[in-house]
């Protein structure tokens, strides 16, 4: 099975409170989101298949991510992942969160597994600009950007 990790661009389009299981109730802030991931199980958690569970609609509600996805007006505009089986997803994320404007808006969102402040850096920047900068990042930390078609 294919193991890897990926990086969820995610569009808020409306300020709004949500609640995040443990971490409680935040405010998410209208713009972009990146979540940062990895699948590195086996085929019940490979890449293929953890990234078609985020897009899925109906789940059981788990992780960070699961919750802030399910919400109102928060969508996965664009997927961008590297094969690895390599445990790369904190160095990803910590280049991810050095791009310039990232913020972190909620601590310990989507990172409660490991010591990274987060995994899910906010963004005031145009679509577009964000995926060349999240593909620099990926390519940075040697890994290769590859765009997943849903």
């Amino acid at each position: 099975m294919t193991k890897g990790v990926y990086a969820l661009i995610i569009k808020n389009h409306k300020d709004q409170n949500l609640q995040i299981g443990k971490l409680g109730t935040r405010l998410f802030s209208q713009g972009l989101y990146v979540y940062i991931g990895s699948a590195l199980g086996s085929s019940a958690t490979s890449l293929e298949y953890r990234l078609r569970r985020h897009l899925a609609k109906t789940k059981k509600v788990f992780w960070h991510i699961d919750f802030y996805l399910q919400a109102e007006f928060v969508e996965i505009l664009t997927i961008v992942y590297a094969i690895t089986s390599e445990r790369r997803e904190c160095q990803l994320a910590g280049a991810i969160s050095q791009i310039e404007n990232a913020q972190i808006l909620i601590a310990r969102f989507g990172s409660s597994d490991c010591t990274c402040m987060t995994h899910v850096p906010y963004f005031a920047v145009k679509e577009e600009n964000l995926l060349a900068l999240i593909k620099i990042s990926f390519i940075k930390t040697e890994l290769e950007p590859h765009i997943w078609q849903t």
